[in-house]
């Protein structure tokens, strides 16, 4: 693993919206991308942040991801609509998709969006928050390229589909749920890969289907299911939710990101919110969800637990403390930073750090 640097935000934001701008996106779409990415890295999660950036720029100099900074509507039918994202930066279309959906939820309690023919929209924790934010209740889920084998199974056919739920907590920041179905995300064992880092044995096999610590070897094998079948049949599930019906790509019709850079990835995307003022309201809600949190987290710990937390709670702890601290950017990903935007001839200098 080389030596990790720590980077101002602001100075890491900066350089990544400079890199997509020089890439053909707008200035707007290029700095919502941007926040995206560096917020990951922020509640740390690298596999999310600035890791993605080359193969996003690749993507979009290949022409298999579109600069358009919004989808298209397609079904617009009360509570529900159906977006034709035409292969832009799924952050864009993220963002468009839950505002609609909160929209939606102001006027029929709840709203609902399906994008079809979408690309990778980053941490889906950035959704759910913004459904929070606006008052509700938010859900969002996508799907990918099968990498997971059904149980008893020797091929992939499902893939490790996030999905986040965000929850608004009075006081307190949301309970945020976000979660892939596979015992780990894809991204983290790229990471690991790339730093030449072994992984554990439970998060995936080879390509005969041995569990392996070999990072390489995972990419080229399975993923394995969270849970066993229950991951297997919740993954199932949101490819229903995303893929099917949106109308757009699911199962084996989802693309690698890593694969082929011409070749749209055509995954799906699934949005809710939901509104609160028939449960009592969003002040009702967040005071009782505030009561059920403290008792998740306030009762026993088994020896050696220093305290109970709620799902989100560490991430948006780091969060914090990287406003402050800066971001700690491997070595090895800034330097792919600093090549991707040389490609489109954006030049990324030494980092600051915080208060530089």
């Amino acid at each position: 693993m080389t030596t990790p640097t720590l980077v101002s935000p602001s100075w890491l934001r900066d350089a990544i919206a400079r890199t997509f701008a020089g890439a053909g996106v707008s200035a707007r779409g290029a700095a919502a991308v941007a926040e995206a990415l560096v917020d990951a890295d922020m509640r740390g999660v690298p596999s999310h942040g600035t890791l993605l950036v080359p193969m996003y720029v690749e993507r979009l100099r290949a022409g298999s991801v579109s600069t358009a900074d919004e989808a298209d509507v397609v079904v617009d039918a009360g509570a529900v609509a159906v977006l034709d994202a035409g292969h832009a930066l799924g952050v864009l279309t993220g963002d468009q998709a839950m505002a609609l959906a909160v929209a939606k939820a102001a006027c029929h309690g709840v709203g609902v969006v399906t994008v079809r023919r979408a690309f990778h929209f980053g941490g889906a924790f950035r959704y759910v928050e913004a459904a929070v934010a606006a008052g509700c209740i938010g859900i969002a889920a996508a799907n990918t390229r099968p990498l997971m084998p059904a149980p008893g199974g020797a091929t992939p056919v499902v893939g490790n589909n996030p999905l986040a739920v965000g929850i608004p907590v009075a006081g307190a920041e949301p309970i945020v749920l976000d979660m892939a179905l596979s015992e780990a995300a894809l991204g983290k064992i790229r990471l690991a890969a790339q730093e030449g880092r072994a992984i554990p044995a439970t998060w995936a096999t080879d390509a005969q289907g041995r569990p392996t610590t070999d990072a390489q070897a995972a990419i080229d094998g399975m993923l394995l299911p969270a849970a066993g079948h229950k991951g297997y049949g919740l993954a199932l599930a949101l490819d229903v939710l995303t893929g099917v019906l949106s109308g757009g790509g699911f199962g084996p019709h989802v693309r690698g990101l890593y694969a082929d850079m011409a070749a749209p990835n055509d995954c799906a995307h699934f949005f809710l919110a939901l509104g609160l003022e028939a449960f009592g309201g969003i002040e009702t809600v967040a005071a009782r969800t505030a009561e059920l949190a403290a008792h998740a987290t306030g009762g026993p710990r088994a020896p050696g637990v220093e305290r109970l937390m709620l799902p989100g709670q560490p991430e948006a702890e780091r969060h914090a403390q990287a406003r402050g601290h800066g971001v700690a950017l491997d070595a090895s990903v800034l330097a792919a930073l600093r090549e991707a935007a040389a490609g489109v001839g954006v030049a990324v200098g030494a980092p600051e750090g915080v208060g530089a």
